[in-house]
């Protein structure tokens, strides 16, 4: 089974996403809840039931799993109603102008025609009335809100409506278009469109916002899709025998029908074909590289023949028809030159891709290799199994084209530059040697006629020897699925320099089919025996190699870096060797030594498989503070924080807020260690050592505490109910119970984590200099925060791959979720049993 370069448009073209809200397609309404739910009450037969928030005093597990569903009922209909109470707010604000602007329009001086005002306000008179019965329904139910109570009947009916919001789309973009035109025409109108006052909720303090026409044309589309997502997360917590679950159902297949109806229009699809050209000679060199092509990535295959360099991709061709590659462009070995990064200033510039794109990315692909593999376990469907598969390559070809970043350029003398993108540097290098190498020899320049150049390009899909673009989805079954879990590199020293230097190392390895660089030693200032013996911990993920680069550092002020992912150092050597799992799987450090171009670098390593990397493993010595419960440290100090954290926040807001990679970056293992020492001791000259620190040992400090607590910060008794609120799909809903979670909490616990949720914002502040994102530490200290300790995760613990995809994703969004959230204060969530969002 293999989706080969064959059967994918290596241009990369996706189908163009729809556009924002004014633009010039009909805006896409979004169909799939944020975590898309199982239709069935899920659990009903095997007794798993779902875990939402934690009410206290129920009785059996089966009335506990009843009264935690009843709760996250009402949890995701008093969110809803929140909104929908905001929603009509909206929809009469929108109506208030449209009485006077019809009683003028038979005047003299008529503001906007009868027509013109018929087509702005077009079906907003009957979507009020609609929404505001259901609200008057569904409002006292909530109020008097018992296990008795029923309201399918009630979405039902708001489901049956839905033809009035297909008329409201179907003049949607009309509506607008008419609006801005009698804006540009009309002061008065304008003036009106400005500023429309929408009333506050009831309990709010606001009385009155103001927004534009325009944003509030926007809302009845929105609220499709918002009607959809409370089904979903209704249906999830009725149970299948509740005599509201079939009516449930009913509403949201009509919904999601309706939505599917409304985006069928919305499928611009583009090839891309080119005239194919070809000729043979000896091929030396070729494989899959990302090339800058008008602005845009590509995959292309590239071909190193003896005497010139070929750029193809492969052409789409018909079932059963032999396989042929269009050439893009050919350069002459005589006439390639590699541009020094000063002459390339004129080079487009690369448009990166955030990490936590490319991070989301691969969680979706873990995501579905687990399913993979829990459909291959229980015997599923080959169909489904195709299926995702299919969907796991579409994910890791986009991830391939879009993650490489550090520039390749190729330039023609006679004129023509090109510009691929690469993730590792060593192949950056072994290609720019392979070319150096061949242009050694007495090469002539020439133009190949368009016979030859179809000859050459016809040869290539004989003579490649790479068949598959490298993506894990394309690997046999029996192929070794690589190592998941954290490598501890050890890297010691370096000999057979022949002069002093400012030397480095940097380590790769290989996940999701690419290559990428991990870890970086300091610089070991002029000297011929560089003696760094610093300590890494890799995460792999499904690695099968190790890669060794050693550099020379350049401090040449006129080429240092044009460009973020420019490397201007030289590369004095590089090695790679293989992860033998049977090897590598020892609890022992294991020696070893790579040689590369007469410099002998020497490491050592150890793997740690993921499960037990994850193991949180109480203190046995309760006088510490690694390993100790939150709880005790803070009683045993009379503090709210305790002293390690509220001391590594302090240190990093200091001096390591504008570090690159702060928390992302891990500190050296021996560093972090001592560091440990030193708080469990309660040590007095913990201070003094804080301030002396690197920043990342500090920063590593911080991440370990956490990760070592014996329970998480964020308690294991309510780690299914933060799964459940963050699968919730309505934003209101979510707010109710993310709140309501974080009240659950016990006050050390709560205190704490408010505390850390302020410096990491504070963090994030300095993205554009330290390049942390809040979805970069979200990333970071999401699982440390949340992970389950042993016994608990011991329930979920399948694959080490497999636990690591879902639940991560989950963790993440959990912390992410409270990072993005306006400042929680710890008494203001103590007083409000209640959230409500205002945010429609």
């Amino acid at each position: 089974f293999n989706y080969g370069a064959d059967e994918y448009d290596a241009e990369g073209n996706e189908e163009p996403k729809a556009l924002p809200e004014g633009s010039e397609t009909m805006p896409y309404i979004d169909e799939s809840p944020t975590m898309s739910p199982q239709l069935s009450a899920r659990g009903q037969e095997s007794g798993d039931g779902v875990s939402p928030t934690p009410t206290d005093g129920l009785g059996t597990g089966g009335e506990r799993e009843a009264g935690k569903g009843l709760e996250m009922r009402k949890l995701v209909l008093s969110g809803f109603l929140a909104s929908e109470e905001i929603y009509i707010n909206q929809l009469e604000a929108l109506l208030l102008p449209m009485k006077p602007l019809k009683a003028t329009a038979t005047t003299s001086q008529p503001v906007l025609t009868l027509q013109q005002i018929e087509t702005i306000f077009y079906k907003i008179q009957d979507i009020y009335e609609i929404h505001k019965e259901f609200y008057d329904s569904l409002c006292p139910k909530v109020q008097q809100w018992d296990s008795n109570v029923t309201m399918g009947h009630l979405f039902q009916k708001l489901a049956s409506q839905l033809g009035v919001y297909k008329a409201f789309v179907d003049n949607y973009k009309i509506a607008l278009e008419t609006a801005e035109k009698c804006s540009q025409s009309n002061y008065q109108f304008q003036k009106i469109s400005e500023e429309l006052k929408v009333k506050g909720p009831k309990d709010s303090k606001e009385s009155h916002t103001s927004v534009t026409m325009e944003a509030l044309l926007y809302k009845p589309i929105d609220r499709v899709t918002r009607s959809t997502l409370v089904l979903h997360d209704l249906l999830k917590h009725t149970p299948a025998d509740h005599p509201d679950y079939p009516l449930l159902q009913d509403a949201l297949r009509i919904s999601q029908n309706f939505l599917s109806s409304i985006n069928e229009d919305i499928d611009p699809r583009r090839t891309a074909v080119t005239t194919p050209k070809g000729e043979t000679r000896q091929l030396v060199k070729d494989g899959f590289l990302v090339e800058l092509s008008e602005g845009s990535r590509k995959l292309r295959h590239v071909f190193l023949f003896t005497d010139v360099l070929l750029c193809a991709k492969l052409k789409k061709t018909a079932v059963g028809k032999h396989q042929q590659y269009d050439c893009k462009w050919y350069v002459p070995l005589a006439d390639l030159v590699f541009p020094s990064p000063e002459e390339s200033e004129h080079c487009p510039q690369v448009h990166v891709i955030p990490d936590h794109e490319l991070e989301d990315m691969k969680m979706k692909i873990s995501a579905i290799k687990s399913e993979v593999q829990k459909e291959k376990a229980n015997k599923g469907q080959s169909r489904a199994i195709e299926r995702l598969k299919k969907k796991m390559f579409e994910n890791e070809f986009w991830l391939l084209l879009n993650s490489p970043a550090i520039p390749f350029r190729i330039h023609n003398r006679n004129g023509k530059s090109y510009l691929f993108l690469l993730s590792s540097d060593y192949e950056r290098s072994e290609w720019r040697e392979a070319i150096q190498k061949l242009q050694k020899k007495d090469l002539q320049a020439f133009v190949l006629s368009s016979v030859e150049l179809q000859v050459l390009t016809g040869s290539c899909f004989k003579l490649r020897t790479v068949h598959n673009i490298p993506v894990t989805s394309n690997k046999d079954d029996d192929e070794s699925p690589g190592l998941y879990g954290f490598l501890h590199v050890i890297v010691h020293s370096a000999k057979g320099f022949k002069q002093s230097a400012n030397l480095y190392c940097t380590l790769e390895v290989d996940s999701f089919g690419y290559f990428v660089s991990k870890a970086k030693t300091r610089v070991f200032r002029d000297t011929t025996e560089p003696q760094w013996n610093e300590e890494f911990e890799i995460e792999l993920e499904g690695s099968q190699s190790l890669r060794i680069l050693c550099y020379e550092k350049c401090y040449d002020k006129t080429k240092l870096n044009k460009d973020n992912n420019e490397i201007v150092d030289k590369i004095m050597g590089k090695g790679q060797i293989q992860l033998d799992p049977q090897a590598v799987q020892t609890k022992n450090w294991h020696m070893d030594v790579i040689e590369m171009n007469g410099i002998k670098v020497e490491f050592s390593m150890k793997f740690t498989s993921r499960d037990m990397s994850l193991k949180r493993t109480p203190s046995k010595k309760q006088t510490g503070v690694f390993g100790v419960k939150i709880s005790v440290v803070t009683k045993r100090e009379r503090s709210k924080v305790p002293y390690i954290v509220r001391q590594c926040i302090e240190e990093v807001e200091k001096r390591g807020i504008e570090e690159v990679g702060i928390y992302r970056i891990s500190g050296v293992a021996t560093d972090i260690q001592a560091l440990k020492a030193v708080f469990d001791a309660n040590n007095k000259d913990i201070l003094v050592m804080l301030s002396d620190m690197d920043i990342n040992a500090i920063a590593g400090t911080l991440k370990l505490y956490f990760r070592e607590l014996p329970e998480p910060l964020l308690t294991d008794r309510l780690y299914p109910a933060f799964m459940e609120g963050i699968a919730l799909s309505d934003p209101a809903a979510k707010e109710n119970c993310m709140m309501h979670l974080l009240r659950s909490l016990p006050d050390p616990n709560l205190i704490t984590f408010l505390f850390l949720l302020e410096h990491l914002k504070r963090v994030a502040e300095k993205e554009p200099i330290n390049k942390m994102s809040l979805h970069n530490l979200a990333t970071v200290f999401g699982p440390t925060l949340l992970r389950p300790s042993e016994g608990e995760s011991k329930a979920h613990l399948t694959l080490a791959s497999d636990i690591w995809s879902h639940d991560v994703m989950a963790q993440v969004q959990v912390l992410l979720y409270y990072l993005q959230h306006p400042p929680i204060s710890f008494t203001e969530l103590k007083r409000n049993t209640l959230y409500f969002s205002t945010d429609v």
